[in-house]
């Protein structure tokens, strides 16, 4: 079954890759300082400008940003069906003994074992089922602060609105980025649901055989992947709860200040940085990096992607900040600390 389904499961693979590449090159490209992409930049800054750095003549095609809310209800969903789906699928067929390339199976590839390929192949999906049901864990521990936050912490202005391009690509962001964590054995999981349900309409439920769950056996195989996977947990957590921070900074200064008055934040990471809740956002999407031990193709381009794009944005947030204060903090930079 495993190798039966490993095309397709490239094939969505490589549509991922070539996705990320394809959101990710004209931020960069029109981020080069080169006079002739001036009209690719205005173009990018029309569709991905919002709230206070939205351009007064690019308010045909916008929606109000309060539709934020969407993005994370959709993320709440979807990462919540792939981690449901993904982690009865390891459990039920993938129960994860050991590492890959584990030290029997270096063994055995030494003493010429005869069924080491396959062996070897189906240890790496049982890895890779459980890795994933665990960035799926952290996805959905991330969006679902997200979802509180825009409900709780954020009170945007009836004024403030967003391109709608930029609104269908937040939706394709939250979309396509919990199917990447789990990418590499998606198709293997859409099957085994597929069947389940095949199941139960043939069978009925009083025929499905019942499986029993203890606690321990389905949270047991996460506490033994690996020590990057807890390296990456610490960055995670460092930058979740940054963020956390930041975001109730924002959201003091909606509510204690006037509609449409804007004033300097103080506090956190906002000391160091214009634009924090994005910088922190970065670290987040770095720990999976780390959690995957820098392994997976699909993750860095996941990870450039949101570097790209929220790096674009904080260029034009620091502009803004200058231009509207005079007294705004000379040593504030835009995201990065000493480089941007």
């Amino acid at each position: 079954m495993l190798l039966h389904d490993q095309p397709m499961e490239e094939v969505l693979v490589q549509i991922l890759r070539a996705a990320w590449l394809a959101a990710t090159l004209p931020i960069v490209i029109a981020s080069l300082p080169i006079p002739n992409l001036s009209f690719l930049r205005r173009t990018l800054i029309g569709f991905a400008g919002r709230g206070k750095i939205m351009q007064s003549s690019s308010q045909k095609f916008t929606i109000p940003q309060r539709l934020f809310l969407h993005f994370y209800a959709v993320a709440f969903l979807w990462t919540t069906l792939l981690l449901v789906a993904t982690w009865a699928y390891a459990y039920s067929m993938v129960p994860l003994v050991a590492e890959p390339f584990s030290y029997s199976t270096i063994t055995s590839f030494l003493t010429g074992g005869s069924t080491i390929r396959t062996d070897s192949y189906k240890l790496r999906q049982r890895y890779v089922a459980w890795e994933a049901v665990f960035l799926l864990f952290l996805m959905e521990f991330h969006v679902l602060r997200r979802l509180f936050e825009t409900i709780h912490v954020f009170d945007y202005s009836p004024s403030a609105r967003m391109h709608v391009i930029g609104y269908l690509t937040g939706l394709f962001f939250y979309i396509a980025a919990p199917l990447s964590l789990c990418g590499d054995c998606a198709v293997e999981v859409f099957n085994f649901v597929a069947n389940l349900v095949t199941e139960f309409i043939v069978k009925g439920k009083n025929q499905m055989q019942v499986t029993e769950f203890e606690i321990f056996q389905i949270l047991n195989p996460l506490f033994r992947l690996g020590w990057k996977h807890w390296i990456g947990t610490a960055v995670f957590l460092w930058g979740w709860i940054h963020q956390y921070h930041c975001h109730k900074i924002l959201g003091s200064l909606r509510h204690s200040t006037q509609a449409e008055e804007y004033v300097i934040p103080q506090g956190d990471w906002f000391e160091i940085v214009s634009s924090p809740h994005y910088l922190s956002e970065i670290v987040i999407y770095a720990s999976f990096v780390v959690a995957t031990g820098g392994s997976n193709l699909t993750i860095w381009l996941l990870f450039a992607f949101v570097v790209a794009n929220l790096s674009f944005a904080a260029v034009e947030t620091h502009k803004w900040y200058r231009q509207k204060f005079e007294d705004y903090p000379t040593s504030r930079f835009a995201i990065i600390p000493f480089l941007l």
